[in-house]
């Protein structure tokens, strides 16, 4: 049994309602959506859900598919046309021009990037407060050439007519660009109109509601039974067991387990921050088990796959002295979610999940996740209405994994003490600075190869790091970091000078895509 808290805010707070058809802009619709106190949900073009009292109006996202192609996405538009303010974005806005008797065709002038509005009836309740020559992004190589009957521009760019229409009856929109970049300058604009005045939206969707609610549900749903949960020190699964302590409080168990490859002093740490916040926490040491186990490894899924179950070893035997426990609580968050149930089934493996993934079997508990309907953003949001520690509430995501997937190569107690020395300066120094919060994550990286060095008029042949400073959203996709050049040079000076074994440290100037954050 898993309490599904998705169910349950879908059967309570009025919504919008997104059919996402593929493209990599749904989830930032969603985001935009949340930001204006709305709550959303998005689900798979094909496993579209019935219409309810709560929904109060549909988005049909953009897709990496052509409407003229003989496999595009489809789903039956008279379920919501009519009935509840519609609005297609890009492929969208095609597929219901094509579905209603209109024509697309591959575009002469493929238009990519940004546009401006030349003509749009800002009388239109969709193009309220919009301007004339307002910059918009279009990505797409096919068009609208025709309007079914009944339908009529309401915005247009330089190179094509249709970049947005309505029906002339009905709340039914399409738009052929995609309000929800940043680059769209009046974006926000644009689907306030749609959500708040058309849809009819009330903005509601607050931390402080979400809190409320959420401690009522797992208050009724879990009563008197106790619940375990694997803390990491990290936002999601911090927030995730302020909520549950405040719903059962000591019922709540919560095991922090330290495998060796925390950060310089974060077991210690962290674990006086949770006592502090007055959880039910044990501290676990074991170090040795994750070393002896990774012991000889080098390819870093065999090194994740070992750091995992010797996790799941470790959480069995701690979970077994809590007598009577029923339920598992995890910090799964709202994109895990939808990763899960994706138009075409879960993503490609790139690398194993950064974080556990769920526990076996037999251990026969019940899952419990309170934060599955909220964004990252959302729940460091939730997590300051809790009032918990800003030093946990802005920490850079980490991974589970740890330093064991930082050091490539080998994993010895050794390699991991000078690892967390380099990245405890440079970590520290981003915070003496005033840097850190403008980074999204950061961290050093120690490399499987020696340099030529000279220290004291001597030759030295020691180790290289590289650090890693990365901007993002919700580590989808990301860009490094222009660090100062000054910081960077005193933070190299710092390390070589301070840190035995390391005589040289780089700079990660990669972004995502092509590299990932991490370099395993």
């Amino acid at each position: 049994m898993q309490l599904n808290f998705i169910y349950y805010f879908c059967s309570m707070a009025e919504q919008i309602l997104i059919l996402d058809f593929g493209s990599q802009y749904t989830q930032l619709i969603a985001r935009r959506v949340r930001e204006l106190n709305v709550y959303c949900e998005i689900h798979p073009y094909n496993k579209a859900p019935d219409l309810t009292e709560n929904v109060k109006g549909v988005i049909l996202s953009g897709s990496p598919c052509s409407v003229r192609q003989e496999d595009a996405p489809e789903v039956d538009l008279d379920i919501y046309r009519g009935k509840v303010p519609l609005l297609g974005v890009c492929y969208g806005a095609q597929y219901m021009a094509q579905n209603y008797g209109g024509s697309v065709v591959a575009s002469e002038i493929r238009e990519y990037g940004r546009a401006r509005l030349n003509e749009l009836d800002q009388h239109n309740d969709l193009m309220k407060e919009v301007s004339i020559d307002s910059q918009v992004w279009m990505s797409h190589s096919d068009t609208i050439s025709r309007l079914p009957e009944e339908f009529q521009v309401i915005a247009s760019t330089e190179s094509v007519k249709v970049a947005a229409f309505k029906h002339a009856t009905e709340n039914t929109y399409g738009i052929q660009f995609h309000p929800e970049v940043t680059h769209s300058e009046e974006g926000k604009t644009l689907l306030r109109n749609f959500v708040v005045h058309i849809s009819g939206c009330s903005q509601d969707w607050t931390p402080d509601i979400f809190v409320e609610s959420t401690v009522a549900q797992l208050k009724a749903t879990i009563g008197d039974d106790k619940v375990i949960l694997g803390l990491s020190g990290g936002v999601d699964s911090s927030v995730a067991a302020v909520l549950i302590d405040k719903a059962i409080g000591g019922n709540l168990h919560c095991i922090f387990v330290d495998n060796g490859l925390l950060r310089k002093g974060e077991f210690e740490q962290v674990l006086a921050s949770y006592q502090g916040m007055g959880l039910n926490v044990k501290g676990v040491d074991a170090k040795e088990k994750f070393y002896d186990a990774l012991k000889g490894l080098t390819d870093p899924e065999d090194k994740r796959k070992a750091i995992g179950k010797v996790f799941i070893d470790v959480f069995d035997e701690e979970s077994n002295k809590v007598t009577d426990a029923k339920w598992l609580g995890q910090g799964t968050i709202y994109p895990d979610v939808i990763e899960s149930v994706s138009v075409n089934g879960p993503s490609v493996t790139i690398k194993s999940h950064h974080n556990v993934g769920g526990l076996p079997d037999y251990m026969k508990l019940k899952v419990v996740e309170p934060l599955n309907t909220l964004f990252k953003d959302e729940v460091r949001r939730v997590g300051r209405s809790l009032n918990i520690d800003p030093s946990i509430i802005g920490r850079h995501p980490f991974p589970g994994p740890g330093l064991g997937i930082r050091i490539l190569g080998d994993i010895t107690a050794e390699k991991v003490s000078i690892l967390q020395e380099v990245d405890h300066i440079f970590i520290q120094g981003l915070k003496d600075n005033g840097l850190y919060d403008q980074v999204w994550q950061a961290g050093a990286i120690l490399l499987p190869i020696n340099s030529v060095g000279v220290m004291g008029d001597e030759r030295t042949y020691e180790q290289v790091v590289s650090l890693r400073a990365v901007a993002s959203v919700d580590g989808m996709t990301a860009d490094w970091v222009h660090l100062p050049y000054d910081f960077l040079a005193d933070v190299s000076n710092n390390i070589i000078n301070r840190v035995k074994g390391v005589n040289r440290v780089v700079y990660d100037i990669s972004s995502k895509p092509p590299a990932t954050i991490e370099w395993e």
